[in-house]
């Protein structure tokens, strides 16, 4: 703990020392703490994990300075000009080894940052009644922010153009401007200019220049504002043509992924398949996968076989060309990967060359911040990632294949019934008796009401694991009604609705777990959505619904892979 009180000059060196410009002048910080600007943030990334909405670890939350207060099974956390007797401040200076540090884990707080704890607790702890806190993924200015601005602001805001007075090339012209309020996206008009529609007069940047931003953009915007806009000291930013950032558009994305994926296949002989381990060396994440051999079955179940729907049918045979699957479903240990760049940027030695991040593989979208916690708080070490919509699955496929350098998509339908039956033609891949389906499967019967942990069941005769039950799997096609009505090797969309789902959940009862079972895509899977538009990303109402991976013996030309990572293709009204 420190020994002597820190007063206004001392904080105010601090948060100068620890690049947060401009704090405020020597002069001048006497002046309150701002709670929105300078605490909130603090509380919302380092806090809100362990003591927010979702979890209350030692029964203490922090939405509410009324939370604060209160405290949990050891007391209060919080108590107002009493810094040495507030825990919500001691417990970040204690040692790093120290049993009770908060944050447990992660970055530290800055001299800085507890600096303005402790200033703010010895000013009464002012906590604006309607402010609620929300659990924030940390913003990095310099791996997240420094792009956009440099790519779409600076060449109009900079020294020698500072169009409107503002310039964005340098921390304090930049925070000296009212178009920015530390703490506050909406009253920030750097932030709200970029969010028009695309024929607004006032929209940043213009519709001529590029505009309007892609939202995962204008949403680390926001969040950065909202974080307190952080700014490390020493950045200066430069004005930066967008063709530095890699590939201009779509086709030359594919081109050179397709480039690369055929320079790095190392198997193309169907007699040398093996299963293998793909390593994920920048977030120190592995995935098994076992080859498929090639054959022919029937598609579809038998009219007799119990349980049966129409959709099933009718029974047609289908060749099945060599590939690798997934033995497990997609875990959230590889999917957050792809959700959060900054797990992959953090895992990464930024003083040697990273082959894993590049313009091409980085020019692939990701999804934008989830609005709620996306395991609904079943668990998320070794559990299968849920609630990802199609287009999602398809794009996490297309990140993953440029950042391994192999080709990954989902299985077309009658791939994943092929892969599920394994050679057999019977209800289930271990037979038609019902009985030993809990030996196999996490379904309505066994589950507990939650998903599992991936792999803890016995495999189907192909060694993959959870074929039926733990969580339903998408696959490539959009729904037909029927065998006679499908495309293949796959039916392409021509609409978000309906996809093809497989394999039962964790939520559905034995028939819906059969291997021929379908099940189709509605919007009611994204009903309880709260944003407008509703995201292209998640599923509110989908929670037992993930997906594995495969990966084709064969290389398809870059025309064809494109289709493979792509959910759905409008059809163009004349």
């Amino acid at each position: 703990m420190m020994k002597t009180s820190l007063r206004s000059s001392t904080v105010a060196a601090l948060w100068l020392a620890a690049g947060w410009f401009p704090l405020t002048s020597l002069a001048a910080a006497a002046k309150p703490i701002d709670f929105k600007r300078d605490i909130r943030p603090i509380l919302e990334v380092n806090c809100l994990s362990c003591h927010g909405s979702e979890k209350n670890k030692g029964g203490l939350r922090l939405l509410t300075k009324a939370d604060a207060v209160k405290g949990g099974e050891n007391g209060t956390s919080l108590v107002d000009k009493n810094p040495a007797k507030s825990p919500l401040y001691v417990s970040t200076t204690l040692p790093a080894d120290n049993d009770a540090t908060m944050p447990p884990k992660g970055d530290r707080l800055t001299a800085a940052q507890q600096g303005a704890l402790k200033e703010w607790i010895e000013q009464g702890a002012p906590w604006p009644d309607d402010v609620k806190l929300v659990q924030r993924k940390k913003v990095d200015f310099v791996r997240d922010v420094q792009p956009i601005l440099e790519f779409n602001c600076v060449s109009c805001h900079r020294e020698g153009n500072p169009e409107g007075d503002l310039r964005m090339d340098s921390a304090p012209e930049f925070f000296s401007h009212k178009a920015i309020v530390r703490g506050d996206a909406q009253a920030s008009t750097v932030f709200t200019s970029t969010v028009l529609a695309a024929d607004h007069k006032d929209l940043m940047p213009p519709k001529k220049k590029n505009g309007p931003l892609p939202a995962e953009k204008t949403d680390i915007l926001r969040e950065w504002i909202d974080q307190g806009a952080p700014w490390p000291a020493g950045v200066t930013l430069v004005a930066r043509k967008a063709e530095e950032a890699g590939p201009a558009n779509e086709g030359e994305i594919i081109a050179a992924m397709h480039k690369a994926l055929l320079e790095k296949n190392d198997v193309t002989d169907a007699a040398a398949m093996k299963a293998y381990t793909e390593d994920l060396p920048w977030g120190g994440v592995q995935f098994d996968l076992v080859p498929i051999p090639a054959g022919k079955f029937a598609i579809g179940s038998p009219e007799t076989e119990d349980k049966r729907k129409p959709n099933e049918g009718p029974q047609l045979e289908r060749t099945i060309e060599p590939f690798w699957m997934g033995k497990t479903e997609v875990t959230w240990n590889e999917y957050e990967q792809f959700m959060y760049k900054e797990i992959e940027f953090a895992a990464v030695d930024q003083r040697k060359p990273n082959p894993y991040i590049n313009p091409t593989a980085d020019a692939v979208a990701r999804p934008t911040k989830p609005y709620v916690e996306m395991s609904f708080g079943m668990g998320k070490g070794g559990f299968p990632a849920i609630s990802m919509t199609h287009f999602a699955a398809v794009t996490y496929c297309k990140w993953l294949s440029a950042k391994t350098g192999h080709f990954y998509r989902l299985p077309t339908e009658a791939e994943w019934e092929y892969a599920c039956r394994a050679g057999t033609k019977t209800k289930y891949s271990f037979g038609d008796d019902e009985s030993k389906l809990g030996e196999y499967a996490w379904y309505f019967a066994n589950a507990d009401g939650k998903y599992q942990k991936t792999g803890t069941k016995k495999p189907n005769p192909w060694g993959l694991h959870d074929m039926h039950g733990n969580v339903a799997e998408w696959v490539l096609d959009a729904y037909a009604t029927n065998y006679n009505n499908a495309v293949i090797p796959f039916t392409p969309g021509v609409k978000e609705y309906p996809h093809v789902a497989r394999g039962g959940s964790w939520d559905d009862e034995a028939d819906i777990l059969r291997s021929a079972a379908r099940r189709f895509s509605n919007q009611n899977w994204k009903m309880r959505d709260p944003q407008l538009p509703k995201s292209r990303w998640y599923l509110t109402d989908a929670q037992f619904l993930g997906f594995r991976v495969v990966r084709p013996l064969k290389i398809p030309p870059a025309d064809e892979i494109a289709k493979y990572w792509t959910s759905f293709t409008p059809v163009k009204k004349p």
